[in-house]
């Protein structure tokens, strides 16, 4: 069998090609399914979920370069004759099939792997070049936007192969030529027609362009673009009074999910603030703050983190740190306790801080135990979730007029 193409019968890299893809397709598509409805409630469902999820993104950029090399070696390559060019079209169906194929083909994992790529957190892919991709920032718009595409550029790739097995079985059963069989190991022979009619081109890729901006008006109508998270109504807080006043600042967490750091912040919260920038020596003021527990953004698993088993948005929907600032020699630490899920430990906030024309910049952090706190309680495996919440603050103060 010859490796490239003839004007009868397909080269031995193409038939290749094929096979690998179609085996690549009927893995990955049951695979994200099966993985997409498995519970994640233990450390052992958890771990087992992640698995397939990394499984089906690693195999799904495996299809995305072998379905470009794919694509490459067709257009270098004689595409075998027509075997019913008198069907013109029958013709236009199966060529317009072959360009949905090859263009979802390249469409599906590339969606995939930009919605990966533009989250943080759950499942890695399993290679050693990175999770992130250039020009992909970390955003939960291209997030949900990209996840909508998977499905709706999913959902052309299973049609087209559907409508590919059909054709494939007619010419083989009903037609009994040798379409299928070219395909296979070997060279049957091939009645090629005197007058073979030409592929076309224009007509089949201008029928699957409609047929994909039609998938993507049904996917808009359908509202598939948007984020799917459960909303969690964030807690509205009061203003509060203050000898120094928040003009901005960031509160963040850092989680470690399956060995990997995922990053998110509180966008609300209000700070309390006494302090006394002449003490050298013990208590220089006071700190109260609370946090809008709903107001949380931590990447793929938002709405998993303010759910019940996790910091409970609804149940409590927040969290408050109340400290005394002490400074010594050292420097500065806010020393009190946190309050989270009805719970109340001992905390210390270890920070820096620089005052200038009544204007306090501070930069601090604090590392919490989940376990204490509740939090996950039924994640006891510290390799799927670890056990410690590394807490940061940042913030800008203005001191308040006397």
């Amino acid at each position: 069998m010859a490796l490239s193409n003839t004007n009868a019968h397909y080269g031995g890299i193409t038939k290749t090609f094929h096979w690998l893809t179609a085996l690549l397709i009927v893995t990955l598509i049951p695979l994200g399914i099966y993985a997409n409805d498995l519970p994640y409630e233990t450390s052992e469902q958890l771990a087992q979920k992640a698995w397939l999820f990394s499984l089906h993104k690693t195999l799904g950029v495996t299809v995305f370069f072998v379905a470009l090399a794919r694509i490459l070696w067709a257009l270098s390559q004689p595409k075998p004759a027509l075997l019913h060019p008198d069907r013109k079209l029958e013709s236009l169906a199966a060529e317009t099939v072959h360009w949905l194929l090859y263009g979802s083909l390249l469409l599906v994992p590339l969606s995939g792997w930009v919605h990966h790529a533009a989250t943080s957190g759950f499942a890695p892919i399993w290679w050693p070049f990175g999770q992130n991709l250039p020009l992909v920032p970390k955003s939960d718009t291209i997030a949900a936007t990209t996840a909508g595409l998977h499905i709706v550029f999913e959902r052309v790739l299973a049609g087209s192969v559907l409508l590919h097995i059909a054709g494939a079985l007619k010419h083989h059963v009903i037609d009994k030529d040798s379409t299928l069989r070219r395909m296979l190991p070997g060279t049957p022979a091939i009645n090629i027609p005197t007058r073979a009619g030409a592929h076309r081109v224009a007509a089949p890729i201008g029928a699957a362009l409609v047929i994909w901006v039609a998938a993507l008006g049904t996917g808009a109508a359908l509202g598939v673009y948007g984020s799917h998270d459960t909303a969690v109504q964030a807690a509205a807080l009061a203003d509060v009074n203050s000898d120094w006043t928040v003009q901005d600042g960031t509160l963040e967490i850092t989680v470690t999910q399956l060995g990997t750091p995922v990053t998110g912040s509180f966008a609300d919260w209000t700070a309390a603030i006494s302090f006394d920038e002449t003490v050298t020596q013990g208590v220089a003021g006071q700190v109260d703050v609370v946090v809008s527990i709903g107001s949380l953004t931590l990447g793929s698993v938002t709405s998993e983190a303010l759910g019940t088993e996790y910091l409970d948005a609804t149940g409590t929907p927040t969290a408050t740190f109340n400290a005394d600032i002490l400074r010594d020699a050292a420097g500065y630490t806010a020393v009190g306790t946190l309050t989270l899920k009805d719970q109340t430990q001992p905390a210390t906030l270890t920070f820096d801080l620089n005052i200038t024309d009544g204007v306090a910049q501070m930069q601090g952090a604090l590392s919490l135990d989940r376990l204490a706190y509740g939090v996950g309680a039924s994640q006891q495996d510290e390799g799927s979730l670890g056990f410690n919440v590394d807490v940061t603050v940042a913030l800008t103060a203005q001191r308040a007029a006397p």
